[in-house]
């Protein structure tokens, strides 16, 4: 495995590399998750490809980005032994030189959920996320249904830009009882990661009611409220039954809804969703 530290080493490097390649861009602190994307493209890809960085344009003011947990050497130990043929982990000043002022801004998908609760969240999503596509010039890049929203603005992103890039998403890993394998978990005390299996069993309540006929979004989405808010250590962000290519809020939900939901468990912020058909 070859590690890169520079954009202009990994763009020296893409003219070297024989056939196609897959990217799977990570912020680091990998876990399941993340390999599982990582084995995608190793099944489709002769060059696989993973990034590690911590983007400070797509973190808020007050969120969580010095904090956010790091530890590179594990990580390059599991990229490693998942088979990764090269990892780009530039530094930010590298990323964002001196000077830089051009920005991807993407359009309605951010008007909601993550993007009303984040302002400049997606922005800086896009943005870096251009620049991986640039530098590296993947055919297929990998993301995880955990962050549907980032998958389907990236996926719009690379249509309307004609970035040549095909963009995947892989199905969300859980842990056996549910809990949706994310980097933030490791923030979670005990009693925290045991409230927060509130958010999936919400949704396995609105795939449920849904398997028994109720189309109507108002109440599905009042029952799944009602899961969350019965555990005190829940604040909801938002419960939301949207179209899945619009992400627009349902009135009667279908084979085509989205169920999405956001919660803080004292101090961690945690998302998640799942298909209803």
């Amino acid at each position: 495995m070859r590690i890169i530290r520079t954009v202009d080493e990994m763009k020296k490097l893409h003219r070297e590399i024989c056939g196609p390649v897959g990217l799977v861009p990570t912020m680091g602190y990998l876990h399941e998750g993340h390999l599982s994307l990582v084995r995608a493209s190793k099944k489709q890809d002769i060059n696989t490809v993973a990034s590690i960085f911590v983007n400070p344009t797509q973190f808020g003011p007050h969120e969580d980005f010095k904090k956010y947990p790091r530890d590179e050497k594990r990580d390059m130990a599991m990229l490693e032994n998942a088979g990764v043929d090269y990892v780009f982990a530039p530094s930010v000043e590298d990323m964002y030189p001196a000077g830089f002022d051009s920005w991807v801004e993407p359009g309605i998908l951010q008007q909601c959920l993550e993007g009303a609760v984040r302002p400049g969240h997606f922005r800086g999503v896009c943005t870096v996320v251009a620049k991986l596509f640039t530098i590296i010039r993947p055919d297929r890049a990998y993301f995880g249904q955990k962050d549907y929203q980032q998958y389907l603005i990236i996926k719009r992103m690379a249509s309307d830009l004609n970035l040549d890039v095909s963009v995947e998403m892989l199905p969300i890993i859980r842990e056996n009882d549910g809990l949706a394998l994310s980097s933030r978990n490791t923030y979670l005390s005990p009693a925290e990661r045991q409230a927060a299996l509130v958010l999936y069993r919400s949704l396995l309540t609105a795939r449920s009611l849904f398997d028994e006929k109720e189309h109507r979004a108002e109440v599905i989405r009042k029952k799944m409220t009602d899961v969350i808010q019965h555990e005190s250590m829940a604040e909801i962000d938002y419960v939301s039954l949207s179209h899945q290519d619009t992400l627009c809020e349902s009135d009667e939900v279908s084979a085509k809804t989205i169920a999405l939901v956001a919660a803080r468990f004292g101090k961690t912020r945690l998302i998640d969703n799942m298909f209803l058909a």
